[in-house]
């Protein structure tokens, strides 16, 4: 599975400016909760967070966002009653290291006690995947002269919210050897149960503190020179959505498991259900090393963050890496994560589908609040799918007033997005049950939705979708949307199909669902939209396809020109006044992304000209973009361009090249949907691979660097093994499915055997 050096991200200097990014860089996560790449140190005040999935709080009249659970793996370090830390220390040497092979982080850093002494602090810890409710760490020290240490260590309940405090009630308890801090959330009281036991292979003496908001162990120990000491320590955090009676004992018994089973034990757990994971999603790249590190980082996030336990909740925006965007669901996860996991792990692609499934009733209230029938997805969902996103998201850095934004009442496109998905899904594993779940109720909800929003204009006898905002957010309000329209004819599409299936295999079903809600009646309204619906078309002439109706007399200005006109770095580009909003300037590819979703429908000329009219005209404000434009350029034969874009998506998180506000709003964290998007070009874009539900397309179009691409994808319940270069394409399919099924490899239809290699 490759060099060390692929699997390994790693900073040899300690840099104070940094901790944001660096905390993002380093993260870890197991779907149930993330842990920022911090040190052990480190408290609120550089960003520590364990930040939970699905669990979510609101105090007075902030936004409501996401719980960071408070944090089991404090440790601080006092040699001769000094504190040893890389914040406050002369630091010699400092490595920290991200093992994405097997979600282990590690740290060593060797700091000045004093004149003739230095102390070495090493740790490396991961997070269970078999008991997601863990977090293991081992510490060692180690002195250069004889001293007294000091370590402590324990549960910090001062922890970093952006719109908290969230924990209330916060009270410490000791069992034995166990610790815990228990509280409850300021608005629904659920219990946050955090327990944490430990193991050394030294004595010392030891004591126990506690505040109104910790519990703190100090261990004192005479240290040697020159002899390493370790402690082990086992955290376990317990809520009231894990359908236990009582989380606090959960979390103790948790962490009675682990003491027993023992560090290395649980590591080698660990260790196997990571390779199982990667012999599934990775992409081994022969040739470009950076390109390998970059893409194989994007993968461990996405697996990171996926949710494997439960189908209630699905991937935040910025994925499990803190508050931001208030953990809110975007379309993110339908339209540039869900194709990995569909395409290399369906069950959890399932996962994510089914959250949507079980949040219909949020859509329903929310199109039902806008006078509308149907479901209409949130721009931002939460844990019951109704939409957190606020009127005013943005404040203008100018007047300090919050701005007017029309992210949650005109992106309607979200709720296409959403059927796409579950579509998509159907198409490429056949499985249908999905459907019967309530993914087909979903789809008919969405578009009874997009019937009740269009406007019919009878002077040209068809359907307009008008007032939206589409993927560009920086022209807000605009009619027939090239990229909403063709989203919402697509979903008219599939609520047909779909009523069709069922009829033909499934009448109970059909009948109970169209009764239910009441369809029968809409049904014809459907047919005659999916008719008649306008969607933006490529000109004769040129091939281009209008973004939106009225784009054409922007201004036509540079993005070079733009930018001059900046007067704040932080000044957002849209809304009402945003420098773009007058101008042909887009925030990201509307076209162009209808270009890679709907290949089949547009000849390669029109490709071309889009990419080449918008790719000067789009500023990439979104972490969404690059990879849009990576795919296409790519199937246009321009993969060195395209290089360059998946190069700029797969590091985003690499470099911290990204946007961290938009007006005074922070937006750091991670990018899962650049991940996704990453694979999403190497995988899609650069190895050419497509699935029209009868034969697998694989059209590759290499980097220059790159000398060959393999993966493996799963497709019709089947596994296949593909290796791409520039000589030629070898597929193998891997699993028992007695199903033979056809490729089209570089225009030649074949017919791949179980067991057989073409």
């Amino acid at each position: 599975m490759g060099d060390i050096l692929s699997w390994n991200v790693e900073d040899v200097l300690f840099e104070k400016e940094k901790t944001e990014l660096n905390g993002s860089k380093f993260l870890q996560g197991n779907g149930y909760m993330g842990y920022r790449g911090t040190l052990e140190e480190f408290t609120k005040e550089q960003l520590v967070a364990c930040n939970l999935l699905g669990i979510y709080d609101k105090v007075g009249d902030n936004w409501r966002e996401p719980i960071n659970a408070p944090n089991g793996l404090f440790t601080k370090l006092y040699c001769d009653d000094r504190l040893m830390s890389v914040l406050s220390s002369e630091v010699r040497e400092h490595k920290q290291v991200l093992d994405i092979k097997n979600g282990l982080h590690k740290r060593e850093s060797v700091i000045k006690q004093s004149e003739d002494n230095l102390i070495t602090i090493k740790s490396e810890r991961f997070l269970g995947l078999e008991n997601i409710h863990l977090i293991c760490m081992k510490y060692s020290f180690k002195a250069l002269k004889e001293c007294k240490v000091c370590i402590e260590t324990g549960i910090d309940g001062d922890v970093w919210d952006i719109n908290g405090p969230h924990l209330k009630n916060v009270k410490a308890e000791i069992y034995e050897n166990l610790i815990a801090l228990n509280s409850k959330t300021s608005e629904m009281n659920c219990i946050i149960a955090v327990s944490e036991a430990i193991d050394m292979d030294f004595i010392g003496e030891q004591d126990i503190e506690t505040d109104e908001k910790s519990i703190i162990r100090r261990i004192t120990v005479y240290a040697k020179p020159e002899i390493e000491y370790t402690l082990y320590k086992y955290v376990s955090i317990f809520t009231v959505n894990d359908g236990v009676v009582n989380p606090s004992r959960a979390a103790f018994e948790s962490c009675l498991i682990a003491l027993e089973m023992g560090y290395v034990n649980i590591f080698t757990q660990n260790c196997s259900i990571w390779k199982e994971r990667w012999e599934k999603s990775d992409v081994e790249i022969c040739g470009d090393e950076e390109a390998q590190l970059a893409l194989r980082y994007s993968i461990y996030h996405l697996l990171s963050i996926a949710p494997t336990h439960t189908d209630k909740a699905s991937i935040p925006a910025r994925g499990l890496s803190g508050q931001v965007y208030k953990g809110a669901v975007f379309w993110d996860t339908e339209m540039f994560m869900l194709p990995f996991f569909i395409y290399t792990n369906p069950e959890i692609a399932r996962n994510l589908l089914m959250y949507r499934v079980n949040t219909l009733e949020g859509a329903r209230r929310k199109a039902l609040e806008y006078g509308y029938r149907g479901a209409f997805y949130a721009w931002e969902s939460q844990d019951t799918g109704d939409d957190a996103c606020t009127h005013f998201s943005v404040t203008d850095v100018f007047t300090g007033r919050p701005m007017r934004t029309y992210f949650r009442d005109k992106q309607v496109h979200i709720s296409a997005d959403v059927v796409y998905g579950i579509w998509q899904y159907y198409l490429a594993t056949g499985d249908q049950s999905l459907l019967l779940d309530g993914g087909a109720e979903v789809i008919l909800e969405c578009a009874r939705f997009f019937f009740s929003y269009s406007y019919f204009n009878k002077d040209k006898n068809r359907y307009e979708i008008l007032d939206v905002t589409g993927p560009d957010e920086y022209h807000e309000r605009v009619n027939n949307n090239a990229y909403t329209s063709m989203m919402v004819k697509y979903t008219l599409e599939v609520a047909i199909e779909t009523l069709e299936l069922l009829y033909k295999n499934y009448p109970l079903v059909y009948n109970e669902l169209i009764l239910k809600i009441s369809f029968r009646n809409e049904l014809e309204n459907i047919k005659d939209m999916e008719k008649l619906l306008f969607v933006p078309k490529p000109d004769r002439e040129s091939g281009i396809i209008e973004q939106f109706s009225g784009y054409e007399k922007l201004e036509e200005v540079t993005l070079k020109v733009l930018k001059e006109r900046v007067l704040n770095p932080n000044e957002y580009f849209g809304g009402g006044n945003g420098l773009a909003t007058t101008t042909k300037i887009l925030k990201q590819a509307d076209v162009v992304l209808i270009l890679n979703l709907f290949k089949n429908r547009y000849s390669c000329e029109v490709k071309k000209a889009n990419w080449e009219y918008y790719e000067p005209r789009t500023e990439h404000g979104s972490s969404l973009s690059s990879c849009v434009y990576a795919m296409m350029a790519s199937e246009i034969g321009n993969s060195e361009w395209g290089y360059k874009y998946f190069m700029k998506t797969a590091t985003i998180d690499l470099s911290g090249e990204s946007k961290q506000y938009v007006g005074t709003l922070y937006i750091g964290g991670t990018h899962p949907a650049a991940n996704g998007g990453a694979w999403m070009a190497a995988v899609l874009g650069f190895a050419g691979v497509s699935f029209n539900d009868q034969i697998i397309t694989i059209m590759p179009q290499l980097p220059e660097k790159w000398e060959s691409i393999a993966f493996n994808i799963s497709l019709q319940g089947q596994s296949f093994s593909v290796q791409a270069g520039k000589t030629g394409v070898k597929v193998k399919a891997s699993n028992t499915n007695s199903k033979n099924v056809l490729f089209n490899i570089c225009g030649q239809v074949k017919e791949c055997k179980i067991g057989h290699e073409i």
